[in-house]
This record gives C-alpha cells, sequence and structure tokens, in this order.
C-alpha cells in the first residue's frame, strides 16, 4: 500500500521538522514548504492526499491559501487542516467558511495532530458504493467519481461542499438541524458555530443555480431536501 502524501506548509522551521518526524514515524510521506506560494507549486506539481496550512505564513496568508486550493478545479478535493496560534472563534469560522476541513490551534501535541490527520484522512475517503448515482430533477451525484452535474453540466464544489450536498440529498425530505449538519459533516461540536452552515448552504445555492430551489429552510430547524413529489 502506498504511503499518503502530506504537503506541511509551515514557516516555522523547527515546528515543521517536527511535525514531518512525528508524521513520517506514522506511516506518511511528507513535503514541505515554508510559505504559500511554495505550497501552491508543489501541490500543483505532486498529487497530495492532505495539506496541514499554517494561517500566519510570510505573503500569502494561509486563508488565501487555502481559499485557491478550494477554488482549483484540480485540488478541491484535498483536505486541509489549518494551523494557527490564534484561537479566535472567527479565524475558525473563516477557515471552515473557505472550505478547510480541520482547525488546530497552537500549541498542540503532535499526537493530536497526527489524529487528525487520519480522522480527515477517513473522512476525506471517497464512498465505496460504487457506481452509484443519485439524481433530483437535472441534479445528478456521481458519489464515486465524487462529480456533480446540473443540467449534464458539471458543477464544481469544495470537498465539503460536495459533502454537504450529498449529506443532504441522502437524507432527502428529512430536516437537518445546523447542530447535526456540523457533527456529521464538518465532525465538529456544536458550541463552535451555526454560520458556516448557513454560508455553505448559500455557497451551494448560488452554484446550482436553478437546482438551488432544491435546497429549502425550515425556519428555527435548519434544512432539507424537497421530497420530488413536492416540488412544484
Amino acid at each position: 500500500m502506498s504511503k499518503k502524501k502530506i504537503l506541511i506548509v509551515e514557516d516555522d522551521h523547527n515546528l515543521s521538522q517536527l511535525i514531518i518526524y512525528n508524521l513520517e514515524k506514522s506511516g506518511f510521506h511528507c513535503f514541505s514548504a515554508h510559505d504559500a506560494e511554495s505550497g501552491l507549486d508543489l501541490l500543483a506539481k505532486n498529487e497530495m492526499d492532505l495539506v496541514v496550512l499554517d494561517i500566519m505564513l510570510p505573503g500569502m496568508d494561509g486563508f488565501e491559501c487555502c481559499k485557491k486550493i478550494k477554488q482549483n478545479p484540480k485540488q478541491h478535493h484535498v483536505p486541509v487542516i489549518m494551523l494557527t496560534a490564534k484561537n479566535e472563534e472567527i479565524d475558525r469560522i473563516v477557515g471552515f467558511e473557505l472550505g478547510a476541513d480541520d482547525y488546530v490551534a497552537k500549541p498542540f501535541s503532535t499526537r493530536e495532530l497526527i489524529l487528525r490527520v487520519k480522522a480527515v484522512l477517513k473522512r476525506a475517503k471517497r464512498p465505496d458504493a460504487e457506481g452509484e448515482v443519485l439524481s433530483i430533477e437535472d441534479l445528478s451525484i456521481d458519489i464515486p467519481r465524487h462529480r456533480v452535474t446540473v443540467k449534464k453540466k458539471e458543477v464544481v464544489f469544495t470537498h465539503m461542499e460536495f459533502k454537504l450536498l450529498l449529506t443532504l440529498v441522502q437524507r432527502k425530505g428529512r430536516v437537518q438541524s445546523r447542530d447535526q449538519l456540523l457533527e456529521d459533516v464538518w465532525d465538529i461540536e456544536s458550541d463552535v458555530t451555526t454560520r458556516t452552515v448557513d454560508t455553505h448552504i448559500r455557497h451551494l445555492r448560488q452554484k446550482l443555480g436553478e437546482m438551488g430551489k432544491l435546497i429549502e429552510t425550515i425556519r428555527g430547524l435548519g434544512y432539507r431536501i424537497y421530497e420530488e413529489e413536492s416540488l412544484s
């Protein structure tokens, strides 16, 4: 079995080496960069399984770097764990809204980081429903290929957007609370924020265009995908 490839983008050389040592000791193959531009260049030239990305970087910060990764059709599926010395809720909100898959505040133990890396990689595995395609009206979700089309035209989603849309479609007709979506899609506690869910729902509707109507807001409760028979 080939080793999972992890890109570490961290400007603190000592911390970067510590992370690399422990990840490689745990069976991963690591690449490193000390600024966002070099990290993006490495990501463009190598197929990575996950990126560990510091927020406070020289030049382009980690938020902008994460945004570029998630907006790139060839890279948007790559999970991102953000690192920062800041422990403000607003930083977690911004990170998750940009498509980050997890967030680790410094100082942290390398054991915690390794556990989070393994958890994110596990969540990022393609669903094993080979050949399964879910369709509602002109919306189609090809699960094994991680591909969404609207009127047969592909629409690019970040990993978390895809996971959120798939979760809603798989639970069609059932209301999903913001807390439940935070737990099931982001794997984070509901006391962090609910704004992240609302922002991602807004992005889904924008990208889905006409099919954005499928996502119904249930005031005071959450969201659901309409039952087909209830569509007008």
